[in-house]
């Protein structure tokens, strides 16, 4: 498929623009460009064909099967979205009150309730807005609790090649150290290399489960095991996040 500027054709123009209907104004000379801007020039149909075009190579659940496991390619049940969409919650402001949306925090309670039973911890935020965050979050509560029992030896989170494209970045906002573990065969978690990256400086590990091509992980409670040999009492942390 061609670039829009591959299908430019010099003097091809379209209006797809009302007249204007206001005043002009004339602009201080030197608040203008000395240079037209390099704009490709399409006719109306040329440019509404490539754009369906470019709208026709997307590929979504829509489409087929999505098999990546990241969470932010998830996508939320079409219940869920029509819950959103209900007035009560679309006609909320963000900053309303706490006083004025007694509605919203009510569902939010609840919601934070089951999913704690569910999942077995004991708290939960609503807080982060999507894996990026939930995974923020996550690594500032180790290292909260990493502090608060004195431990600085625990600089080093460990990093699965196949995790979300985002950890290394987010251990290393969070002051760590990466270290980058390498797949097996099956493109899981490679056991001898983790267990060569564990030591006493190791904070935590970020594992995607299923990993970003998609594979549940077999071995994800000997994962478990052998970190928390090196890493006593660390808390679980799961990032419950929507689509964005």
């Amino acid at each position: 498929m061609k670039l829009i500027f591959e299908k430019s054709v010099p003097g091809s123009a379209l209006s797809i623009l009302p007249a204007c209907d206001v005043p002009e104004v004339e602009l201080d000379p030197k608040l203008l460009r000395t240079n037209a801007p390099a704009l490709p020039e399409l006719s109306e149909t040329e440019l509404s064909r490539h754009y369906t075009q470019l709208c026709q190579r997307v590929y979504g659940v829509n489409c087929g099967l999505y098999p990546l496991g990241s969470c932010t390619m998830k996508y939320n049940p079409r219940i869920d979205e029509e819950m959103a969409a209900l007035p009560g919650f679309t006609e909320i402001h963000p900053l309303a009150p706490a006083h004025s949306a007694k509605g919203c925090q009510e569902v939010l309670a609840l919601a934070a309730q089951y999913l704690c039973e569910i999942a077995g911890m004991d708290e939960m935020t609503f807080q982060p807005a999507a894996g990026a965050h939930g995974e923020f979050t996550g690594v500032l509560l180790i290292k909260q609790y990493h502090d608060e029992r004195g431990d600085k030896a625990r600089t080093k989170i460990i990093v699965p090649d196949s995790a979300h494209g985002t950890n290394p970045a987010t251990a290393a906002m969070c002051g760590y150290e990466v270290v980058n573990i390498a797949s097996d065969q099956q493109g899981c978690v490679d056991l001898d290399s983790l267990k060569a990256a564990l030591g006493p400086d190791t904070a935590g590990l970020m594992l995607t489960n299923p990993n970003t091509v998609g594979l549940f992980d077999p071995n994800i409670l000997e994962i478990t095991r052998l970190v928390h040999e090196w890493v006593t009492c660390v808390p679980v942390i799961w990032a419950l996040t929507a689509s964005t």
